[in-house]
């Protein structure tokens, strides 16, 4: 079963979003969730468990749960608000001062100076990535390309082969990399064991997708 990335998302009844992130569990190699936003406004990105994709077909990825189902479940993304000082920027000018766009006459009072301010924060299970389309995949040698989507056993939820597109040997082809060729994982950083030359004599097919 492949899981694409940036792909069309159903419900089962009807179409509720774009496929954006897949959680993976590093120890084990295993996709254990994937990112679904949401095509409702407020667009909210939710984390549904591989568990509920049904099948992929032609770069639609099915789910079992309905829509009313996928609105339960945890969002993608936390915010929360956080009290920031704002700095001091008044400015003495004859006999009063300058502050934000206004004027003060001595003795004046300063105004408040504190802001609340938003913080996003990606809702990632402790010990586990999250890898998303475009995510930038590293040779031992060099750049070579990008995560275009991972291919799953449905049984077992385990990666068998991440799938790369775009490197600049190839153009707008996929490139398919096995999973014992994937190293360590930094940010949006994939780190193969292969250098350029082991990879280019990897199996590789054009790319003819929907959502290209």
């Amino acid at each position: 079963m492949e899981i694409p990335l940036n792909a069309q998302v159903e419900c089962t009844d009807g179409v509720c979003g774009r496929s954006l992130y897949v959680l993976i569990n590093p120890v084990v190699d295993r996709v254990t969730h994937m990112v679904v936003r949401e095509d409702k406004s407020p667009n909210k990105e939710r984390i549904v468990p591989v568990e509920v994709v049904s099948k992929t077909i032609a770069g639609t990825i099915q789910l079992r749960c309905s829509k009313a189902e996928l609105e339960k479940m945890d969002p993608f993304v936390q915010t929360t608000f956080v009290e920031e000082k704002l700095p001091d920027r008044n400015y003495a000018y004859a006999g009063g001062m300058y502050g934000m766009g206004s004027f003060y006459y001595f003795p004046f009072v300063s105004p408040d100076r504190t802001v609340r301010v938003s913080v996003e924060e990606l809702q990632i299970p402790p010990g586990e990535l999250a890898m998303r389309r475009g995510a930038r995949v590293e040779a031992t040698d060099g750049f070579i390309g990008h995560v275009d989507e991972f291919v799953v056993n449905p049984e077992t939820g385990h990666i068998t082969h991440m799938v790369m597109r775009e490197g600049h040997l190839w153009g707008k082809r996929d490139v398919i990399i096995p999973l014992s060729a994937m190293g360590e994982t930094h940010g949006d950083i994939v780190h193969l064991k292969y250098d350029k030359h082991r990879i280019g004599s990897l199996p590789t097919f054009p790319v003819h997708r929907r959502w290209s």
